[in-house]
């Protein structure tokens, strides 16, 4: 089937205000972190430029701050500031040569960084943000004013800078949502009251913001469409924005979006939630208004992006996390080779940033592709590719006895073909060496192709996929059912050895030798299949415990879950998980128990009920629990014995290094960048 035929929709050009986009994907607006001292820095430009040469039909920036009273302490692009211009030109020309037109989103966010911002936040209504429980200040009309001075004076700098337009953000934790919702616009003078009132301070902006960046630059608005709050914006309101907007004659497009500051786990929605999700409100505002929709929705497939444009729910589509996985998305899937796309995970592992929220300051990542705002970095040259002049640093373990630095191209054995394993592979094949990788199992994933059984969280198991993929492509070679010890390394002699063997669970002293206290990882493999009455233990609180405690659950087990902690699955909030995980748990019967330590586990038989003693944290209350099993979610320990032994072992020395958990049990995101960074410098 060609291109054509495949995505019928998603690459044919569209004619959207002054400009033509040359496909209907778009890479919308989503923090990155990447401002430095509030102005745009060279992750920005390099970011943006892959993803314009990896063939988005419009690029469109994170949202850059229109007045000093942002609050977000240089962590936004402060648009309102003339020394951005520097910055602006090169992102806009780089964006340029490569291929796209680019816009820059601006707003004046309400939430300050933290609860001790130096000066209060701007709002219509003194209304406590449900976030950061800070109260804003309520503008007075010569503030109103100044709001609307600082979007034009930023809009102006847009299109100084270079940009092909502005979009107005008027969703999520910015002023003229504020103004637009109910539940935060109190107000009773002519911005208050009636949707039209409120509706005043968009309407004037977008008047002041089209005579700033003139009649041939693009104009877009981005509108919640339900903003899912009692009392707050919902679709019908939307609608009517719309409607409202179009009728200025001054707007080019609409863009869409879902849920508020509060509502984070909805407008970014992590892989429990189905592609799409939003795409009503798209398809209702446009069947409204006459102007090109922009449709969003955790879309991270070009066929569902298609899909999305073949039903008529939009005219184009945003495309975020699927390009922030792979920024060759687009192309890609133009070329006729969808499979080669990167899979984005939507684990929220990195992506979820920004200057609020779960997780403040941190900068964007992406737990499947280490080299997400790393782009302006340069990547080492491939080995062989010439002599070598010592141009190419050596490896500080590399024995020296008088030898010169290592031959450019090596032999590299990997031992582990999990995240970390695959990842050094990919990353060692990349600069040019062979590559040979050993897995004691019979198949790659490690500990994630377990994950990937637990219920809602199949997709992290793209992850492996994509990695299988790109070894197969760089022809590196994977051999399964072998487990490497000295012998086969003195027998292969490679040039390089990489320990990538993971993490064991930690059998926890409590369980004694009841046989009915096991690990997680039991569970998700079948090893082990509880019935009856299940205590899961939460020791780690991620997706551990509670994708267990799900799975049980919906094999008609009877669950609770016990933790030291606060609450359940406490780091989940930073995925934005957590209030999915409180409503499945809840649908499903399970219970928790926090503050709750287990000290004990004892049966007067084998096929006798377990004794669980817990003691009460805070208080030290003894309490107890009659359970049929007990499954463990707890710290692991570093499987590093091959290291130790390769690094001990007798002959020609050879260098051991390890990745992953290994080195240290952590997180997916961790042992990818791992796997990278050591083989990318081999």
């Amino acid at each position: 089937m060609t291109v054509a035929g495949r995505y019928a929709h998603l690459f044919r050009p569209l004619r959207v205000g002054p400009l033509t986009v040359a496909n209907r994907v778009v890479f919308g607006a989503h923090p990155t972190g990447f401002a430095e001292d509030g102005l745009p820095s060279d992750r920005h430009t390099a970011y943006y430029a892959a993803r314009a040469r990896g063939g988005a039909g419009l690029i469109i920036t994170e949202a850059h701050a229109t007045h000093p009273t942002d609050g977000h302490d240089g962590r936004l692009v402060q648009g309102y500031r003339p020394e951005v211009l520097r910055g602006y030109r090169a992102i806009t020309e780089t964006v340029h040569r490569a291929g796209a037109p680019v816009l820059v989103q601006l707003a004046h966010p309400v939430v300050p960084a933290a609860p001790y911002a130096r000066h209060a936040a701007w709002a219509p209504s003194p209304v406590a943000d449900p976030v950061a429980r800070t109260v804003p200040k309520a503008v007075e009309r010569h503030e109103i004013s100044a709001i609307i001075d600082g979007y034009a004076r930023a809009a102006g700098h847009g299109a100084e800078g270079g940009f092909d337009g502005v979009e107005l953000q008027c969703a999520h934790p910015s002023v003229v949502a504020a103004f637009l919702s109910a539940a935060t616009n109190l107000r009773s003078d002519r911005y208050g009251g009636s949707l039209a009132n409120r509706a005043r301070l968009l309407l004037e902006l977008v008047a002041e913001v089209r005579a700033a960046i003139g009649p041939g630059r693009l104009l877009g608005v981005r509108l919640c469409g339900d903003e899912l709050l009692t009392g707050g914006g919902t679709l019908a309101d939307a609608v009517e924005l719309a409607r409202l907007v179009q009728a200025t004659g001054k707007v080019d497009y609409i863009g869409t979006t879902v849920g508020t500051a509060a509502t984070r786990h909805v407008s970014e929605a992590s892989m429990h939630v189905p592609a799409g999700y939003a795409l009503h409100l798209a398809n209702a505002i446009r069947r409204a208004v006459d102007l090109p929709v922009i449709g969003e929705g955790r879309f991270t497939d070009p066929l569902q992006a298609d899909r999305a444009l073949a039903d008529g729910h939009c005219d184009l589509v945003s495309v975020v996390r699927g390009q922030i996985a792979d920024p060759d998305f687009a192309a890609k899937a133009r070329a006729g080779f969808p499979e080669a796309i990167r899979g984005c995970l939507s684990c929220n592992q990195g992506c979820v940033t920004g200057s609020t929220g779960p997780a403040p300051g941190r900068r964007l990542a992406c737990a499947g592709n280490p080299r997400v705002g790393r782009e302006s970095e340069p990547e080492p040259a491939p080995a062989g590719a010439g002599p070598d002049r010592g141009d190419r640093p050596a490896l500080r373990w590399w024995p020296r006895r008088g030898r010169a630095a290592p031959p450019p191209s090596r032999e590299v054995l990997v031992a582990g073909a999990g995240p970390a394993g695959l990842q050094a592979a990919i990353a060692a094949a990349r600069a040019g060496h062979r590559v040979r990788v050993y897995e004691t199992a019979g198949a790659a994933g490690g500990q994630i192709r377990l994950a990937a059984a637990a219920p809602g969280r199949a997709e992290i198991g793209e992850l492996v996929r994509g990695q299988l993929a790109e070894c197969r492509r760089r022809g590196v070679t994977i051999d399964y059912g072998v487990p490497v010890d000295a012998e086969l390394v003195r027998r292969e002699t490679p040039d390089v050895v990489v320990v990538a063997t993971g993490a064991r669970p930690e059998r926890p002293a409590w369980a004694g030798d009841v046989r009915r206290v096991v690990d997680v990882r039991d569970v998700l493999s079948g090893t082990a299949r509880p019935s009856g009455s299940v205590l899961v233990v939460d020791g780690l609180g991620f997706h551990e415990a509670p994708g267990a405690a799900e799975l049980l659950a919906d094999r008609g087990c009877r669950v609770e879950i016990v933790t030291a902690a606060l609450l359940v699955g406490r780091e989940l909030a930073a995925t934005l998980d957590l209030e999915s995980w409180s409503v499945r748990a809840a649908a499903r019967g399970v219970t928790e128990t926090c503050e709750h330590r287990v000290t004990s586990v004892t049966t007067d038989g084998a096929a006798a009920p377990l004794t669980v003693a817990l003691m009460h944290e805070p208080t030290g209350t003894a309490v107890t629990r009659t359970v049929d099993w007990v499954v463990c979610a707890l710290p692991q320990a570093p499987r590093d014995e091959l290291f130790r032994e390769l690094r001990a072992a007798d002959g020609r020395p050879v260098p051991v290094l390890r990745v992953g958990d290994c080195v240290a049990p952590r997180r997916l995101n961790a042992a990818v960048a791992d796997g990278e960074r050591i083989g990318g410098r081999l």
